[in-house]
């Protein structure tokens, strides 16, 4: 008798959409198993001492930060979608450059300005003789002020665009109907533009459990700081995975929201690509507009960028040496091989998603791309725990075999952050490059089909040529998102492989807020990166 796979898997592009979603699935499974074998006395003082506060940090940070991105999201979006004055075209895309700085780099900017050693309190005392009365930067106010500040245009960009498909037209029926602008603006405006808000909030909360930097920089105790403890500092692994596996829960709850807005917008979508005129505001009104906006932008991206310039001119001489381009080395390079593996992955997966319509297909596909809601604490906890299975079930094999004693195989490689870096970014490559493909017509498959060109030739010589603006925005996405990630990087990188984003977690963890700064800067920079691209190619919106 000749065994063979069920029907239902001998597609081979189905095959590929299982592989990719198992790739994913797998560190997430692992990390929740392991809440049900708990090391006791590990577990207990977490309990005891470690879970209460993390819960409670953890809520009112969430809450903090939803509160401060909805309010500088929506106002925002509302002028900017609804009101003509100064400055206003080019404030409409200066407002999203706060999202090229990392949330942890606008965490030390900040405390190096504003703490008491800083030079605003300094010079305080010297004018004042005091600045007692200055609110402390390092406190969970402190927190959710960056915070918000570095996750605001996820909400203002959805905001924008939904109020700029009928912000002034439900404003006019709203007036018809007697009501004010401020009336016609909550009971009108608003409640049509929810879904995308909602959106762009979960996207914006998903982001703050995710963060490890920025509350390590505060000394801020999260899930994402204990899971990073209890591994490196208690060396205990397992306790580090239930920790993760509460995390996850936690996560799983703001997805299943994320995705219940964006069902929702697609009822509130007709008529998207026709902009409403705005209404022209005078006088005082018009430059109110234009100084709030200016604020924000100065506050969240300029002056930070600015002392980040001072800081690193004033070390420049002293730290660009051959360790500097060593990090830079290591950090180009896995952002390079990152991107490349993960872009070609979204490639298979999209056109996987393309031949088969199945509910298992989508459902492989939904699985392979919910990476990025994962924190990446989780992740490189899961995909070592699994490899690291992996390794030693290897060794076992190999060892009789061989009659050789083998050291780790695949634990300390380049693999797990690879692995690690696919599963987490594999959404940002896929949009992108998907998009692109959804707007191929069938009838080009079954022209090359006629002409008895196979599914794997007709993918690298009919579409990819075709797909290579998606493509390219695609590479340059997740570039940029696998050199500001950190907590992968830190927890999973094989001894010597220290990146940029390392670097600056070593400098600030000592309080070296100016010798963080010149790998900060190359950051940001690099940051500017899919803004200038996707702005000159007219489509910051659809990503």
């Amino acid at each position: 008798m000749i065994l063979s796979l069920p029907a239902i898997f001998q597609d081979r592009w189905r095959l590929i959409a299982l592989v990719f979603a198992t790739l994913v699935l797998i560190p997430v499974l692992v990390v929740i198993s392991s809440f049900f074998h708990p090391e006791k006395e590990v577990w207990l003082h977490l309990f005891d001492y470690v879970l209460g506060d993390l819960l409670i940090n953890t809520f009112w940070l969430v809450l903090g930060v939803g509160f401060g991105t909805l309010l500088l999201g929506v106002s925002l979006g509302w002028l900017m979608a609804v009101y003509q004055f100064p400055g206003r075209r080019v404030l409409s895309w200066a407002l999203l450059l706060p999202i090229a700085i990392p949330a942890y780099v606008s965490a030390f900017v900040f405390i190096g300005l504003l703490d008491f050693t800083g030079p605003l309190q300094t010079w305080l005392r010297e004018a004042f003789g005091s600045s007692d009365w200055f609110p402390h930067i390092r406190s969970t106010g402190g927190v959710i002020l960056v915070m918000s500040l570095a996750l605001y245009p996820y909400v203002y960009l959805l905001a924008r665009n939904a109020f700029s498909t009928q912000g002034k037209r439900a404003l006019e029926a709203a007036q018809a109907l007697g009501h004010s602008r401020r009336s016609g603006f909550f009971r009108v405006a608003l409640p049509m533009a929810r879904p995308w808000i909602v959106g762009g909030l979960m996207l914006a909360l998903m982001e703050t459990l995710a963060d490890f930097g920025t509350v390590s920089v505060f000394n801020y105790d999260t899930f994402t700081t204990a899971i990073y403890k209890t591994w490196f500092g208690m060396f205990s692994l397992d306790a580090a995975s239930q920790l993760a596996s509460l995390l996850v829960i936690i996560v799983f709850v703001l997805l299943i929201l994320e995705q219940l807005s964006r069902s929702r917008m697609r009822y509130t979508q007709a008529g998207r690509h026709q902009e409403t005129g705005r209404i022209r505001l005078e006088g005082l009104a018009a430059w109110s507009a234009t100084l709030f906006a200016l604020v924000v932008v100065s506050i969240a991206f300029i002056i930070p960028l600015v002392q980040l310039l001072i800081w690193a001119a004033g070390v420049f001489a002293e730290d660009f040496d051959s360790r500097y381009l060593g990090f830079l080395q290591h950090t180009l390079m896995l952002a390079a091989i990152a991107a490349i593996i993960t872009v070609v992955a979204a490639l298979l997966l999209s056109y996987a998603a393309r031949r088969n319509t199945d509910t298992l297909t989508r459902s492989c596909v939904r699985i392979a791309t919910i990476g990025y809601a994962l924190p990446g604490t989780v992740l490189a906890v899961g995909v070592f725990v699994a490899i690291a299975w992996v390794d030693r079930t290897l060794l076992n094999i190999i060892k009789p075999l061989m009659q050789i004693e083998a050291g780790m195989l695949l634990q300390g490689s380049l693999l797990i952050m690879l692995v690690a870096y696919m599963a987490r970014f594999m959404a940002v490559g896929f949009n992108p490059v998907d998009s692109a493909m959804q707007r191929l017509p069938l009838s080009l498959d079954d022209v090359s089909r006629t002409l008895g060109v196979g599914n794997l030739t007709m993918l690298r010589r009919v579409h990819a040529p075709i797909l290579r603006g998606g493509m390219v925005t695609a590479l340059i996405l997740v570039f940029v998102d696998v050199m500001k990630e950190m907590p992968i990087t830190l927890m999973t990188r094989p001894f010597g492989w220290d990146t940029l984003a390392v670097r600056i977690f070593e400098m600030t963890s000592e309080g070296e807020w100016e010798r963080a700064a010149l790998p900060a800067v190359t950051l940001v920079l690099v940051g500017l990166l899919p803004i200038i691209f996707l702005s000159r190619h007219g489509n910051v919106n659809e990503q």
